[in-house]
């Protein structure tokens, strides 16, 4: 048990097949902060080396899921290095082979908002307010443009990144950019039973689904049947032998 009389800012919790990550500055509104960003990605890393959890949970401590991220960098080189190390923690949650949850049980904005997005399933309490807001203050999203363009159509999602007007859970499920909404109170067992169906699947071959979607996703089509073929030879292969 961590006895120190500063509570942790990011907790990191291992619970059989479930990695969880829960952001631990409510009163900051859980904006992400460079030892947050360190922590998560130390995490993800060491998954991604020996890989044993199955599912990625994150979830935001208070009524908040996650505002931002906290801005230090003053001068070319620390800003740059700022931007690398979120760009990284996206890259790391994205490519993960857990499948990845986003519980978004309170205000997700910039930051917040576009690492929500990036999770496998996002699950978003209907009392939650949703935005980019980074324009109002001059600033283009690049790092959340990046990608956000694969989950909504273009007409739709511009004017959202342009304008960085709030949005409700109900419009952004209509735009593509989460999976469900959610009463407060169901929020979490939604989550758990999520977790389940999940658990209950084939470990490889749940892996093996999510990197060919991501990989099919960038891909010509040809390079796409090719990758089928080889895919589903060896899958099946496996499935006959029990392996």
């Amino acid at each position: 048990m961590d006895r120190s009389p500063f509570p942790q800012p990011v907790l990191i919790e291992r619970t059989g097949d479930v990695l969880s990550f829960t952001l631990n500055r409510p009163d900051a509104g859980n904006e992400v902060s460079g030892l947050m960003f360190e922590a998560m990605t130390a995490a993800l890393r060491s998954e991604a080396a020996e890989p044993s959890a199955r599912v990625l949970r994150i979830r935001g401590s208070g009524n908040v899921f996650c505002t931002g991220r906290e801005r230090a960098g003053r001068d070319a080189v620390s800003i740059r290095s700022e931007v690398a190390r979120l760009i990284e923690l996206k890259r790391l949650v994205r490519g993960t082979s857990m499948i990845s949850i986003a519980e978004v049980d309170g205000d997700a904005h910039g930051f917040g908002f576009g690492l929500a997005i990036l999770c496998d399933f996002t699950l978003v309490s209907s009392r939650a307010t949703l935005a980019f807001p980074e324009m109002r203050k001059g600033l283009p999203p690049a790092a959340i443009m990046a990608y956000v363009g694969r989950y909504a159509l273009p007409k739709t999602l511009f004017p959202m990144v342009l304008f960085g007007d709030t949005l409700t859970p109900a419009a952004a499920l209509q735009a593509g950019l989460i999976t469900q909404v959610c009463e407060p109170a169901a929020l979490r067992s939604d989550a758990d039973a999520l977790t389940d169906r999940i658990l209950a699947l084939d470990d490889a071959g749940v892996r093996q689904c999510k990197a060919f979607f991501q990989a099919a996703e960038e891909s010509p089509i040809e390079q796409n049947f090719r990758s089928a073929t080889d895919m589903l030879t060896v899958t099946s292969l496996r499935l006959m032998h029990g392996r």
